[in-house]
């Protein structure tokens, strides 16, 4: 398998993902509580997101995620998917320093044998697992009464903390978790020269044999580099600090927390109040075993932020109020409001004039509040709020619209193609789902929104990626999605999958360009559509790191392609990787980073401008020639070898992108490096290419 050569790059990829598994054998419930409870202990320095079993079969996942985890449900499910090529993937993924954990049934599967109700012929499953991580056997169910989807046999099950095991952070003696049907860790202490810790025991009687020594409840397993670490209760279960609200108002303010306790019997209540109010110390355990896997976890709990209002402004006042007019013919009346109901989602409509100020800052927060547990997005009626002036500073404290505007009416008046589009109409919004979501999946708004439009947020708390590679988007990262509206009849000339390309110079020229002195910046375009940055903290080894990531989808209606160019690009936000201001402080021109400070607003207008003028060019050009040789300037894959997996391991050289349709082209080597004559065109949107280990595949 060869390794990438032909340029002094050295692209390592860092790990930053963190996988849920939510196929085949989850349960609904315990797949959202993973990503609630991960997500408030791990953001911003990773990106917690669901994975399909197809994902992790087919995706390139390995090399960018930090911790895979397997929730609860029924471990068979998971074989049936995973079962060979899949636990392969997983077992070398964790062997060569990954991180897995597994809940309850995931706790069960990652271990070398499962033994669940012996004995009941209806619930019966016995037999080995292909991971193996634990070398011994989890049996279960540790408490008696459990049924599937049913909190029937649900308990607050009582932990008792191995703290010598665990030396992060303060720990409780002793905590109760949520538990439905996991199993113990037979003579878990018997395996401690294999790498086996036991990191929590179960403190009462249990319904069956746990071994000889202890009854071990969470385990930590090493294996080859990395680690696992296994539970069979699930800690991961109600994470908010809801206990202190629970006296007061049990029967309705709880009932919209994780857990509801009119789910089960009368008891369930109280197995409800009892986990509540250990909250605290179960959160501080959880995190002490993510640091035991060698995760950063935050320093406090990062509270799900509600959802703000999306704020409509324009370069010119009219511009609102003619977007405005273009919604009209999809407008609903309800409740003497004015309501979009589109695919997605439901907007409700403010119009200007129709209130003062007072009103505006009353209409920020959104029905949901943080600290109320699990929140359905997609269920939670957003407000668009057009503005026939630019929003204040009051009502947009983290955006400041003046800024963009005049750097945006600066950067237009430079613009030898007569920028006059692209970011002329703005939608912003401090906390969104996802600005593609918002643009791309309501396709009622989308088919009425004028060329140029950008959506943009100062946080995204439901961000989409490519594949399995979620981009993060914490506070100071560049977030924003432009409607891109492409004419059928250019499609010869030039054809869409170009706009991912021009997307990508875009950032790239954009920076280059932000201020005198910035073109130095060590910025480049990784096939497709990507961007590194040679790394700051180590540039004497020409490392590179990913700092911007692109997504884009097109829609074909009313006779035009409709693109949503989604960009998540590190700013000025000090994690998960490097970002701009980190580049400019090493790279640019001496005084450059004092005198010109990046900011998102003038960010913003500088690539907006840059790709409307690439735009404009290229509806003009097509992807001629000068283009080209703009995209190689910035391009990282010029001569280097790869791997091609599809053609049995052959050797070849990267050439460059055809002009027609911007497929990479891969020359095939023969002995001794030599060309064979063979060339293979490779598209973009069905192949992956893992410039981490030189390898182009198609995917399937």
């Amino acid at each position: 398998m060869a390794t990438p050569t032909g340029n002094d790059a050295n692209l390592t990829a860092k790990r930053l993902n963190v996988l849920v598994y939510s196929g085949t054998g989850t349960t609904v419930d315990s797949v959202r509580h993973c990503l609630y409870t991960l997500r408030r202990l791990l953001a911003p320095n990773y990106a917690v997101t669901p994975v399909t079993g197809d994902m992790l079969l087919k995706e390139p996942w390995l090399g960018t995620c930090a911790l895979l985890v397997i929730p609860g449900g029924a471990d068979l499910g998971y074989g049936r998917t995973l079962n060979g090529a899949g636990n392969r993937r997983i077992a070398q993924f964790v062997r060569r320093g990954g991180k897995y954990l597994g809940f309850c049934a995931g706790g069960y599967y990652g271990c070398k044998r499962c033994e669940f109700e012996v004995g009941d012929k209806t619930m019966e499953v016995v037999g080995d697992r292909e991971l193996g991580f634990f070398p011994g056997t989890c049996r279960g169910g540790a408490f008696p009464g459990f049924v599937y989807h049913s909190e029937a046999g649900a308990r607050a099950a009582e932990l008792s903390v191995s703290k010598e095991a665990l030396s992060v952070g303060v720990l409780p003696e002793q905590f109760h978790s949520y538990y439905n049907g996991g199993g113990v860790f037979v003579d878990a202490a018997k395996f401690k020269e294999q790498g086996v810790e036991v990191l929590a025991n179960y403190a009462e009687r249990l319904n069956v044999d746990p071994g000889e020594e202890g009854a071990a409840a969470v385990v930590y397993c090493k294996v080859g580099d990395g680690a696992a670490v296994l539970t069979g209760p699930h800690p991961e279960y109600v994470l908010d600090g809801s206990h202190e609200r629970y006296a007061a108002n049990a029967s309705t303010r709880f009932a919209a927390v994780n857990l509801d306790p009119k789910a089960g019997g009368p008891e369930f209540a109280d197995v409800v109040k009892t986990i509540a109010a250990d909250d605290k110390g179960r959160a501080d355990f959880l995190k002490a075993c993510l640091s035991k896997l060698g995760l950063q976890v935050a320093e406090n709990d990062n509270a799900i932020p509600s959802l703000s209002s999306l704020h409509i402004s324009g370069l010119k006042p009219e511009g609102p109020i003619e977007t405005l007019a273009l919604l009209a013919p999809d407008l609903e009346k309800e409740d003497d409001n004015e309501y979009l109901r589109d695919e997605n989602d439901k907007f409700r409509i403010e119009r200007p004039g129709a209130w003062n100020l007072d009103d505006l800052a009353k209409s920020l927060p959104q029905e949901s509040s943080p600290g109320e547990g699990i929140v359905d997005y997609q269920a939670i009626i957003k407000r668009l709020v057009f503005h026939d002036d630019l929003p204040s500073s009051k009502l947009t404290p983290y955006f400041n619209h003046d800024a963009f505007y005049a750097n945006l009416r600066h950067y237009q008046s430079e613009s030898r193609l007569g920028a006059s589009e692209f970011g002329t109409n703005l939608m912003y919004g401090e906390v969104v789902t996802s600005t593609n979501t918002i643009l791309e999946k309501n396709t009622k708004l989308l088919r009425r929104l004028p060329n140029g439009f950008t959506a943009t947020a100062t946080v995204q708390v439901a961000g989409r990626g490519r594949g399995s590679n979620v981009w993060i988007s914490p506070a100071g990262a560049l977030i924003f999605s432009t409607v891109v509206r492409h004419p059928i009849e250019k499609i010869q000339s030039a054809p869409v999958v170009f706009i991912q390309y021009l997307a990508a110079m875009a950032i790239v020229k954009g920076i280059k360009s932000y201020a005198k002195g910035y073109e130095q910046i060590p910025v480049k375009l990784k096939w497709p559509n990507d961007v590194y940055a040679l790394d700051p903290a180590d540039p004497e080894q020409k490392r590179y790191t990913k700092i911007c990531g692109i997504l884009i989808n097109s829609h074909f209606m009313s006779n035009e392609y409709i693109s949503v160019v989604g960009i998540g690009l590190n700013a000025t936000n000090v994690s998960p990787t490097t970002a701009l201001t980190a580049l400019a402080a090493r790279y640019a021109a001496p005084g450059a980073a004092a005198a010109f400070p990046v900011t998102l607003e003038k960010l913003l207008a500088r690539i907006l401008t840059t790709f409307e003028d690439l735009y404009t060019r290229f509806l003009r050009t097509g992807f001629d020639r000068t283009f080209e040789e703009m995209y190689y300037e910035d391009w990282l894959h010029m001569h280097q070898i790869v791997t091609l997996e599809e053609e049995g391991g052959a050797r070849a050289r990267i050439q460059g992108i055809t002009r027609d349709y911007g497929l990479l082209l891969a020359q095939e080597l023969g002995f001794g490096d030599r060309p064979t004559g063979r060339v293979w065109q490779l598209q973009s949107d069905s192949n992956s290419f893992d410039f981490f280990r030189g390898l182009v595949k198609r995917k399937v």
